[in-house]
């Protein structure tokens, strides 16, 4: 069951045809079917598992080909919401890292790709179908006896919460508080994954910039700055872990769950926000109900691992080691160093040795390798041997999968 030993964070580098089907569905009008892209996308797909399978990966996604980007189209699908088209940058906290790097020089509004609550959330399984698509294109190509391996990555239930200021993700005609719409975000997320759990699913991976951006230095002054705000920055990270909670506290004991604490790997590989994780590390690995939290270790930007010692003994951690931004291949016995430094620290917040401590451990690049689109600096072959090396190492440390 998950976590593996040798793991990775959900998006793959997207094949050239399927690059060109989805520009011509932008570029010409055309419809999914027109430009040929079911068939394309179902290969594209097929293609990917077999790589993973390959290389000796259990967790096997879809490598998040159906999306243009890594958070898809699940909002969208929410009843409710309504997605903004050169939004006024008032509603947004410009100081929040995702803002700062999206929006325009010298205009007043936001690019579109953002949603808010226009009306009461609910989930509607009508609409509610991206998840459920790509779940099942992937089950194509996986016996079904490891069905319960296959992760789906999906987006924080924070994510269009965030970025606004405050009370402005949602109208004043659909929410009057913070409080209302979270209860409503938890229960179509309930809903979501009631759904997928329906048809087989058994492993998410939560990606969540966010969490991140609560060990930036420069947020939490944005955020000490914003008259506006209401309570305290660590007021809205116990909001968000209680959501989080929420959420997930319907699923079933065999549906493994986990958070991806995403730096950021944008076009061109650029990150976000840097800062140890010190500083939430207690609450977040205490409070957060999921069974796992990936973590990006590639960088000193990313801090030590003594916030390891705070790991609660029925929780796991995969340390993200290996960097999807540069092509160059980590040293192999360095980073095994690193994961037993790791475990040190894990074993000593637990009382226990290092050889029980690695058994609630295990490796993993450090960020996805196409969260969006295109724009990366690795190759197939490049991705191919960031893997290799991944389950090689996992390999040599657990001798397990």
């Amino acid at each position: 069951m998950a976590p593996f030993r040798a793991e990775h964070m959900g998006s793959l580098l997207r094949p050239q045809q399927l690059l060109e089907v989805r520009e011509a569905i932008r570029e010409k009008g055309l419809s999914e079917e027109e430009a040929g892209l079911p068939a394309v996308e179902e290969k594209a797909v097929g293609h990917v598992v077999k790589l993973q399978q390959d290389l000796g990966l259990k967790a096997v996604t879809s490598g998040e080909y159906n999306r243009t980007r890594f958070w898809g189209l699940m909002w969208d699908e929410f009843e409710g919401t309504i997605r903004l088209q050169d939004a006024e940058s008032s509603m947004f906290r410009l100081y929040h890292p995702d803002v700062v790097s999206l929006i325009e020089q010298d205009r007043k509004v936001m690019p579109g790709d953002s949603v808010i609550a226009g009306s009461k959330l609910s989930h509607n399984p009508k609409k509610s179908v991206s998840n459920l698509h790509e779940l099942r294109l992937v089950q194509k190509f996986v016996p079904k006896s490891e069905w319960s391996n296959i992760k789906l990555t999906m987006i924080t239930p924070a994510w269009f919460h965030m970025r606004y200021k405050q009370g402005r993700a949602y109208s004043p005609e659909a929410y009057a508080n913070d409080a209302e719409y979270f209860k409503d975000v938890a229960k179509v997320y309930q809903a979501e994954l009631d759904q997928l759990y329906k048809a087989g699913l058994r492993n998410v991976q939560f990606d969540d910039p966010g969490l991140a951006y609560f060990c930036s230095d420069k947020f939490r002054q944005g955020w000490e700055e914003d008259k506006d705000n209401i309570g305290t920055v660590d007021d809205l990270l116990d909001a968000y872990i209680a959501l989080y909670n929420d959420s997930i506290s319907k699923l079933p004991a065999d549906f493994h769950t986990g958070v991806h604490l995403c730096r950021g790997n944008f076009i061109g590989g650029r990150h976000f926000a840097e800062g140890a994780y010190d500083i939430i590390a207690q609450k977040l690995f205490t409070d957060l109900k999921v069974n796992t939290f990936y973590l990006e270790y590639d960088t000193a930007r990313s801090g030590g691992f003594e916030p390891l010692k705070f790991l609660p003994k029925d929780r796991n951690v995969v340390i993200g080691a290996i960097s999807t931004k540069l092509r160059g291949l980590e040293d192999k016995e360095e980073v095994k160093q690193r994961i037993y430094k790791a475990a040190d620290f894990v074993a000593e917040g637990s009382g226990q040795t290092r050889e029980e401590a690695l058994k609630r451990i295990a490796l993993s690049p450090q960020c996805g390798f196409s969260t969006h689109e295109s724009g990366y600096p690795l190759t197939e072959e490049d991705e191919k041997k960031k893997l290799a090396l991944v389950r090689q190492i996992a390999d040599e440390i657990w001798g397990e999968p």
